[in-house]
């Protein structure tokens, strides 16, 4: 986890649309609080006593809404500001409480939710819901003596209705203050959450990329490695064949013609093989490389391995076998044992088709089968990423994904050279390129 402490996160200020959200909101919330006035006015319902002027009464109206344009912005100056002014506002019995007490309402939830420093959030909140409740029983303690005559004839309770009224405001103001508190630490709570799942997806991400960059490092490590005793082969025989043509150079220089032939072959096809494997070397790393080993006369193996698994599994090879590069003939192999491996693991298949084609230019390997298909395709997962790496070393294509008659497919084709190419087939069933199969 990168995420810092709980107490030493710092929610990030509001955003420019959040901004005029406000700004839209605290004016919204001053015209309502003046209709509110206009109706107290016009009712007479001036609960805290006589009012002050006409202006006076406009001037707290405005004063204690207006600063909710900039909550989310400077919320501990906010509710500061709304704070003094709602207790100067009651003070001074201005008529309108109802849209004054949710600005005081809003204020307390926006320090909660949105302030910078929590200790100071928490003890500003409680300063001032406890000045609230102070200023509450300041104003019982001068109204009590002014209640007048018979305000209680009609009191039926068991409660005296002095101590009822006081009772009922306190339980109101318990309500507002506590629900105000407490879904603004519930607003932080949330927001401080989704910055940690925000956080977890990120280094999430970050270790899948990673992983990928460390699968594909080891991948052409390993395919370097085979690449490489391909090149070390080649040269090996080269070393051969000249020993050879120096011993029957003057003497029979038939036999000598044909060694230079085979050394001219097997430099042609070292570079070759030499100019793949730095290809792949391009990026350079320190994985373990597996074992190599494999190649394209082994396939029947991994068909005859699903078969023992309980597949119904066949192989066909299609067109006229030629004999393949070292190097290419083991990435068909590696190719075709991924394919396969994942049908045995992930399709719940019940039928395997393997087939090779020896086409013109280039030799494919295509393996079906049955099974699921939703869900296995995977753009970067490990397996393909093997894949793709060994088919774009030779220089081929790779086409991995499900069939629209259901399972799945993977195709891998890889140029080879011409010298030994066969005939393309156009038709599989034609006798003159007609597949040997087995099942």
């Amino acid at each position: 986890m990168t995420v810092a402490p709980r107490d030493e996160w710092r929610r990030p200020g509001p955003t420019a649309q959040q901004r005029r959200n406000d700004l839209w909101i605290g004016l919204g919330m001053t015209v309502l609080a003046l209709v509110s006035l206009t109706l107290a006015r016009s009712t007479g319902a001036f609960l805290l006593g006589p009012p002050p002027s006409g202006p006076e009464q406009l001037l707290w109206t405005v004063a204690v809404t207006i600063p909710l344009i900039w909550r989310r912005r400077w919320p501990t100056a906010t509710l500061l500001v709304v704070a003094v002014v709602f207790i100067a506002a009651q003070a001074r019995s201005a008529p309108e409480t109802q849209f004054s007490s949710w600005a005081l309402f809003s204020a307390l939830y926006t320090v909660g939710a949105w302030g910078q420093d929590r200790r100071l959030s928490r003890r500003l909140r409680i300063g001032v819901i406890a000045t609230m409740f102070a200023w509450l029983g300041i104003y019982y303690a001068i109204m009590i003596d002014h209640i007048p005559p018979g305000a209680f004839d009609d009191a039926v309770g068991p409660v005296p209705p002095v101590l009822a009224a006081m009772v009922t405001g306190v339980l109101v103001n318990v309500l507002v203050f506590g629900f105000a508190y407490f879904f603004g630490e519930t607003a932080w709570v949330a927001a401080r959450r989704e910055h940690e799942l925000r956080t977890q997806a990120e280094d999430l991400r970050r270790s899948q990329t990673e992983s990928r960059e460390r699968a594909v490092l080891g991948e052409r490590v390993r395919i370097a490695r085979e690449l490489h005793d391909v090149v070390a082969h080649h040269v090996s025989v080269m070393g051969v064949q000249a020993s050879a043509c120096r011993r029957v150079f003057d003497r029979d220089p038939a036999k000598a013609r044909t060694a230079l032939t085979a050394i001219e072959q097997s430099a042609r096809t070292a570079v070759d093989e030499l100019r793949r494997m730095l290809g792949v070397l391009r990026t350079t790393g320190t994985a373990d490389a597996g074992p190599a080993g494999g190649d394209v006369d082994r396939i029947g193996e991994l068909v005859e391995r699903a078969r023992a698994a309980g597949l119904t599994a066949t192989l066909g090879v299609y067109g006229d076998p030629v004999a393949l590069p070292e190097s290419v003939s083991q990435a068909v192999y590696r190719v075709t044992q991924e394919a396969v491996t994942n049908t045995l693991k992930h399709a719940g298949a019940d039928l395997l088709d393997v087939r090779v084609r020896y086409l013109a230019r280039e030799v494919e390997v295509d393996v079906t089968d049955d099974g699921r298909a939703g869900g296995r395709f995977n753009a970067v997962g490990l397996g393909l990423i093997g894949m793709r790496e060994r088919v774009t070393a030779h220089d081929g294509d790779l086409e991995a994904g499900p069939r629209a008659g259901g399972g799945w497919r993977v195709r891998a084709r890889f140029p080879v050279a011409s010298a030994g190419a066969q005939r393309e087939p156009h038709d599989e069933h034609q006798s003159a390129v007609a597949p040997r199969v087995s099942a």
